[in-house]
């Protein structure tokens, strides 16, 4: 599939072509201003726009033509002193306090208990997330899922796969390997629907850095996804996230001497943003 894809993109057989997406675009304010500061540096070639936060409309109204930006579909709100709720007030996603299940597991295990009801919630409020975002002027060009719920689950692999279809979106998948781990087989699926991915993922959280740095120095051919999770300092992160240091660190990553760009280029590869796969999905690149 490597060499499929990056030749419809124009591309050579061995290219190795780059995306670098930063999560949680509207999460709050300070991660906003990085992200934008990130993406009009050139440092990053996309985001995803997590549109239940309370900082989510702003984040959409920094936007300019152009800006490459994703739905994060968020079904779940983890932290303890910072929370969020559904768009849609379904039930089935939240937990006793009114906000989202905090945890994969917790999410996963009240949908499926819930039966259709709970799929059909869960559905809802991920179309309703794309149609915010739509709303609010984002030009999007792909989806994506906050703490992977929407692809660890089958049932749930399939709603993403449905609204990836309905939306003409590209989206992120797990790597081939974590998808062997979890014995699911999303990546196949989605290929036999004609959906666009890139070929290889590499999932990074906490300490990136190097993570990041070791498989830049071993890209395969094909499209290959990283990710960070980037954010300028404030007080208001530093309550809400356990993980603050390393969200700064991120941001210094992307925007010091060695960043990601940088090594990108450095390795002799391209870097690109999903409006490209978004065009190839929508037949807008010539095969």
């Amino acid at each position: 599939m490597s060499t499929s894809v990056i030749e419809r993109l124009g591309h050579p057989a061995d290219a190795r072509l780059v995306i670098l997406n930063l999560d949680d675009f509207g999460a709050m304010h300070a991660t906003n201003v990085g992200i934008i500061d990130a993406l009009r540096s050139g440092a990053a070639s996309t985001t995803t726009l997590m549109v239940p936060c309370p900082w989510a409309a702003e984040a959409a109204s920094m936007l300019e033509p152009g800006d490459d930006v994703g739905v994060h579909l968020t079904v779940t709100s983890e932290w303890a002193a910072y929370r969020w709720g559904p768009l849609t007030g379904s039930r089935v996603l939240c937990a006793a306090d009114g906000r989202m299940h905090r945890t994969v597991d917790a999410c996963h295990q009240a949908v499926v208990a819930a039966g259709s009801t709970g799929f059909a919630e869960l559905r809802a409020e991920c179309r309703a997330q794309i149609e915010q975002a739509l709303a609010w002027g984002v030009d999007v060009s792909h989806l994506d899922a906050h703490m992977g719920v929407m692809q660890t689950h089958p049932e749930f692999l399939d709603v993403y796969l449905d609204l990836a279809a309905e939306y003409a979106l590209p989206l992120r998948m797990l790597s081939a390997g974590a998808e062997q781990h979890l014995g699911l087989s999303g990546r196949v699926a989605a290929a036999e629907r004609g959906l666009v991915f890139p070929d290889h993922m590499l999932m990074t959280y906490l300490d990136a850095r190097p993570t990041i740095e070791s498989g830049l120095a071993s890209l395969r051919p094909g499209v290959t996804e990283f990710l960070l999770h980037p954010s300028l300092d404030s007080e208001e992160l530093r309550v809400a996230c356990n993980d603050a240091d390393e969200r700064v660190a991120n941001q210094s990553f992307l925007m010091g001497p060695g960043s990601f760009a940088e090594q990108v280029a450095a390795h002799g590869a391209t870097m690109i943003g999903y409006r490209a796969l978004r065009d190839l999905q929508r037949g807008l690149v010539a095969a």
